[in-house]
Parts: C-alpha cells; structure tokens; sequence
C-alpha cells in the first residue's frame, strides 16, 4: 500500500473535511488510505502510540474530524488536543474502562463523539438480530465465541462484549469467560463469551441459542478489516454533522 499523502487542513477545499488519523497499524493505515483517496475527505495528519508525543505539541495537527484505532492510553493526550480543537471524535479503539467513557462523556459536551468496537454494517445487523432473538427465546442458554487473530492484545472483543449487551442489556445475568475444571452444571442464566485467536483471522462472532432439542447459530465473519475501515469513514462523514453529545452508531448507520 501506497502510503497516504497528508495534506495541511488550511490547504483543504472548503467542500473537504479534514481528518487526523490515529494509529499506525492495519487499521489505522486502512483508514488513511481510504481518506486520502476520498475526493470529499482531506488527511490533516496520522498519530500512532509510539508518537504520541505529537499531540502534546503545540504543532499539533488540527482537523474536523478524529478517527481512533490505536490503544486506551492515547485517549488522554488526545482529549488535551481536542480540547484545544474540538472536533468530531470517532473511536474504535476497544479495552476503554469507566475512566476512559467518563473522558468521552466529558469531550462530547462540547464535540460530537461516536465509540463503537466494530463499525460493519453486517455487525450492526447481527446485533439487531441477537437482540430479537433473545426475545423471543426467553430461558434458552446463550454462548458467544469470538475468533481473532494472534496479534489482538484485548478479550473478549468489543464487538463480544456489545453482542453479550443485546442478549443481556439490563446486565443482570453472570458472565462466565471460558470453562475450566470441575465447574458443575451449567446455570439456566448465565452466558458464556469464549475468546478463540490464531492465524490472520479478521474477526469471526457467533452466538449461539440453545434449547430444548435445537440449536440456533447467528454468525458474522469479516474475512478483511476493510469493512471496519469502510464503516469508519463512512460515520465518520456523518457524525461531523451532528450536534455535540454522545452519539450512537446505529444512529448514525
């Protein structure tokens, strides 16, 4: 891949939006290549983890929109840049903990923000599915397994963690992650999430529903990260239109 050209944000056509990509792996690579190629799109900048030194300096770039696939640690110097520029903040980095969503509660008072672990199109119909099917098969056991490849450093997924949401969004059943030894009988409540990695695998989600005698098996499997790539491009054109506050892809899909 042809690396991605940057172009300064006051060198922009006023029709273009200008975007700062965060991360420097596949991802991050994927999703400046796709903004560089857009007629409407103008890359302003590409920060990884291992520069992030970059956004503490008063050179900075400056854009209309953020696009962040790197790691939890990046979000604070990159909430300091923010604050200073707002501008529209999408984020698929996964792992983010309570302290990491009060961060992004507190930047989208004053910008449009949008976290989601998997911006495909086809996830985000799995989890309408999954949430229908949990309610019409009340009592049935649910088992999600998610494959990745050898090099993701968090699990579950956060694509997991949302599918387990759709199942559960009261959050009131136990969670058991994986089985090991004498555990006993399964309870009627609790859902099973199961991380499986090797290979180059992109991304393969299954939940499965479990009944008396029957067995349905709801799966998506991405065979290339492009189409996390795509889907982030794509909302993040249209959540640079909206108002500040907390927005949610489905929204915006």
């Amino acid at each position: 891949m042809a690396n991605a050209a940057v172009q300064p944000a006051s060198q922009a056509n006023e029709a273009q939006l200008s975007v700062l990509v965060c991360g420097n792996g596949r991802m991050g690579a994927l999703v400046a290549q796709l903004v560089a190629d857009a007629p409407d799109l103008v890359l302003a900048g590409q920060v990884g983890i291992e520069d992030v030194e970059t956004l503490d300096a008063a050179a900075a770039p400056v854009a209309d929109v953020v696009i962040d696939f790197t790691h939890p640690a990046m979000l604070p110097h990159l909430a300091a840049q923010l604050r200073a520029h707002p501008a529209a903040l999408l984020s698929g980095t996964t792992g983010l903990g309570a302290d990491e969503q009060a961060l992004l509660d507190e930047l989208a008072q004053d910008m449009p923000v949008c976290h989601a672990a998997n911006y495909s199109l086809g996830v985000a119909a799995l989890r309408a599915v999954v949430a229908q099917a949990a309610r019409l098969l009340p009592g049935w056991d649910v088992e999600i397994v998610e494959t990745h490849h050898n090099q993701k450093a968090d699990a579950p997924s956060g694509t997991a963690k949302a599918l387990v949401a759709c199942v559960d969004p009261e959050a009131e059943r136990p969670l058991v992650y994986g089985r090991e030894g004498f555990v006993g009988a399964r309870t009627q409540r609790e859902i099973g999430v199961h991380a499986v990695r090797g290979g180059t695998v992109a991304g393969t989600h299954e939940v499965h529903f479990f009944g008396p005698d029957e067995e349905l098996v709801l799966t998506h499997r991405a065979t290339s990260r492009a189409i996390f790539a795509n889907g982030a491009v794509t909302v993040a054109r249209r959540l640079a239109a909206c108002e500040p506050g907390r927005h949610e892809l489905d929204d915006l899909l």
